[in-house]
């Protein structure tokens, strides 16, 4: 593989297959499916830089520089060491609202713990030089509750306006019923300060034997979580089990179910809980998908290269391997698109970039970053 030498930092060529871009159908018109970069291992998330350029994390545990032509660096340095088992390792990332001014990024990761690997949420601050790395790394949050085997770990990191940021936490598969229960962190969203502490208006704060980061709970994995800019609601998406994955507003001090209702089944095909998908005293989710199609990754339309798809909310899908495309009126889902069907890429993160194109992270052991424009 050739090595170039690029603004003094080694940036690794990557190949771009030269046979055309596919095309596909969408009721917005036609769209082609680029490769801007590949050869990233198990990518999760993605974020952009101010001048263009990406940052991409990999489970295995490394984040990188991707330039715009799609040439990225070595491993960033200063990355912890992680637990990377399964679904778990080092997933998402997030530039700080005030990224110009401080350099500030969040990674949220799973920790070696006990035989397994519990969540963490750290801030650092990007240098971006010739040997470009993570400096003053500090861990901001710490999940409380029994490790992951790798299974179910959420991971999801969104910063609100006023700076606070909403974590989700998985139930670890095996502890599900904690889900239910406010002394810990499992199956839960957090909502903590830049420095990680909880905000004195959490639902939960002050009362006892609840945690006082937890904004709401009754979650089983959720891998999708985006601020509607409608109107500012934070909503969030989730795997059920054998069907019954979740597209939730996530309102304060609310209770979401899991595991007492579902949609789906158990793996194998026992009811969840009551057996019941609704339940009084739960909030009931928007739209569900049964049977599942694994969602994560999600945002929200507001680009000009697509006027037929601003406001639409897009869901990445592992398990069929699709782009589902919801329209919206409020907050109810009164149509579902699906996209990229016959394309056979999980995909594992969805971002509108800054020039309005669609970009993918496609989740295998020689993951792409795909961006989505009109046909020509």
């Amino acid at each position: 593989m050739r090595l170039i030498l690029l603004l003094g930092v080694l940036l690794i060529a990557v190949p771009v297959a030269k046979a055309a871009d596919p095309t596909f159908r969408s009721a917005a018109g036609e769209f082609a499916v680029q490769t801007v970069a590949s050869g990233l291992v198990h990518p999760w998330s993605l974020a952009f830089l101010p001048d263009g350029r990406m940052l991409v994390t990999e489970r295995p545990g490394r984040i990188r520089i991707v330039t715009r032509i799609g040439r990225f660096s070595p491993p960033l340095g200063g990355v912890p060491k992680v637990y990377a088992q399964s679904q778990a390792g080092l997933m998402d990332l997030l530039l700080a609202n005030d990224f110009v001014r401080t350099r500030t990024v969040y990674v949220c990761y799973a920790e070696p713990a006990d035989g397994g690997g519990r969540i963490v949420v750290m801030r650092a601050r990007l240098v971006d030089d010739e040997t470009p790395r993570l400096d003053g790394v500090k861990t901001i949050f710490r999940q409380i509750g029994p490790p992951s085997r790798g299974l179910n770990i959420g991971c999801r990191m969104v910063e609100a306006p006023d700076g606070n940021l909403f974590v989700t936490l998985g139930d670890h598969f095996a502890s599900k019923e904690l889900a239910q229960k406010l002394d810990n962190h499992i199956g839960k969203i957090v909502r903590i300060t830049p420095e990680g502490s909880a905000p004195h208006d959490n639902p939960f704060a002050g009362k006892q034997g609840a945690l006082p980061e937890i904004w709401a709970y009754g979650l089983r994995n959720a891998e999708g979580l985006a601020f509607n800019p409608a109107d500012g609601k934070l909503w969030e998406q989730e795997h059920g089990p054998m069907g019954g994955d979740e597209i939730n507003i996530m309102e304060k001090g609310r209770n979401y179910g899991w595991p007492l209702v579902s949609y789906g089944l158990n793996y194998d095909g026992s009811p969840v809980g009551t057996g019941k998908a609704t339940m009084q005293g739960v909030t009931n989710p928007l739209w569900h998908w049964t049977p599942s199609i694994a969602p994560s990754g999600m945002a929200f339309y507001t680009g000009d290269l697509f006027p037929g798809w601003q406001g639409s909310l897009f869901n990445g899908a592992l398990k069929f391997e699709l782009l589902s495309r919801l329209e919206l009126k409020g907050d109810k889902v009164v149509k579902e698109e699906q996209l990229l069907q016959g394309l056979h890429e999980r995909i594992r993160d969805v971002r509108q970039g800054p020039d309005g194109a669609v970009y993918l992270l496609t989740d295998n052991s020689s993951g792409r970053i795909l961006r989505i424009v009109p046909a020509k």
